[in-house]
């Protein structure tokens, strides 16, 4: 599902937007600020879980098998 909205963007902004679109390296105003939408949810989600690993380390279940495993293989070349 989507929704229509209307956004007031400066004009170097729908310039940058229509000058994507006419090179081909997006298939429209609605696509590339859609990408770039997603791009920045995508980026709060990492920023908030590096607030939650600065907060509780970086405690991990497999810590002890990665230990184990860096002193019990041999990777020859």
């Amino acid at each position: 599902m989507s929704t229509q909205i209307a956004v007031r963007l400066p004009d170097e902004m729908v310039a940058f937007l229509d000058t994507a679109v006419a090179q081909g390296k997006a298939a429209s105003r609605a696509a590339l600020v859609a990408s770039a939408l997603e791009r920045e949810m995508r980026r709060q989600a990492a920023e908030q879980d590096a607030g939650i690993l600065r907060e509780r380390g970086a405690a991990d279940d497999l810590d002890a098998l990665v230990d184990w495993t860096t002193r019990h293989t041999d990777i020859g070349d």
